[in-house]
């Protein structure tokens, strides 16, 4: 009975199949152009379903990881179904992203599971369960842009590289943001185990709002522009031009209209 209880605890959730099912159809409708009047919508639908995935896949790396470090709870909270209504803060680890998504194309880092850290030994354990999610997005990035920097993109529809470019730019900028050594961000995550209790003690009142701090920053047109100046470098060493991830952007927002990629190539 406990087995079994077990397995149905580790066992992929539905939810995530059908996202990653909407990812996959999606995908194929932009790739083959089957719906080529509704590019723009099938761009959206593709990348809307895969950013949520990558935010299941965040969360789980973050618990499998804790899972490994001693935290056996984890599987009993249904982190590990993948299933992203499990989480502690579905508003913020899934709604949130997705509102400034559609409003600003930024991959913002979600919320969270609770992983109860008094199960873990050792700094460098508590250290990796944070960065396991960060690493989780740069590895996503990887894949996305892998027919890039493999120089393999004859045969690939312009439509499509263009909606894995921008599916990779909201990678690489939830991964930048969330290294970011603020509190309530993975980046301090990775820290605060080294750092002495008092200092711990002193940054804690300012964790809740370490996002909003970030999104405020965000908001000064200097620094926006030197956080997307660092996506764009990150991005075009994975051999992805700002060309690409801009019209991914522009086919995304199909309620706009259809965008004009003449010589996009």
């Amino acid at each position: 009975m406990t087995t079994a209880f077990r397995r149905a605890d580790r066992r992929v959730s539905p939810v995530f199949l059908a996202l990653v099912a909407a990812m996959a159809v999606s995908g194929w409708a932009v790739w083959s152009e089957k719906l080529a009047a509704n590019t723009g919508f099938a761009v959206f639908l593709f990348v809307v379903s895969g950013w949520v995935v990558s935010l299941c896949l965040h969360e789980y790396a973050h618990a499998r990881t804790a899972l490994h470090s001693g935290d056996l709870s984890v599987a009993d909270k249904g982190y590990l179904t993948l299933n992203p209504l499990k989480y502690t803060h579905v508003l913020l680890s899934i709604v949130l992203p997705v509102i400034f998504l559609l409003m600003g194309g930024i991959g913002l880092p979600g919320g969270a599971v609770f992983i109860e850290r008094g199960r873990i030994r050792g700094r460098l354990r508590h250290s990796l369960i944070s960065a396991a999610g960060p690493l989780t997005n740069v590895l996503f990035a990887v894949v996305c842009t892998a027919p890039f920097w493999l120089h393999g993109l004859d045969g690939v529809p312009v439509p499509f590289r263009c909606a894995l470019a921008f599916l990779a730019l909201l990678q690489v900028t939830a991964a930048i943001l969330n290294l970011l050594p603020v509190p309530g961000l993975d980046g301090y995550g990775v820290l605060e185990p080294w750092l002495s209790h008092s200092l711990r003690r002193q940054v804690e009142p300012i964790a809740p709002f370490g996002l909003l701090l970030i999104f405020g920053l965000l908001w000064v047109p200097e620094l926006n522009r030197a956080f997307f100046d660092l996506v764009h470098t990150v991005l075009g060493a994975l051999g992805v031009s700002e060309v690409y991830s801009y019209f991914g952007q522009e086919f995304f927002r199909f309620w706009q209209g259809a965008p004009q990629i003449g010589g996009v190539s």
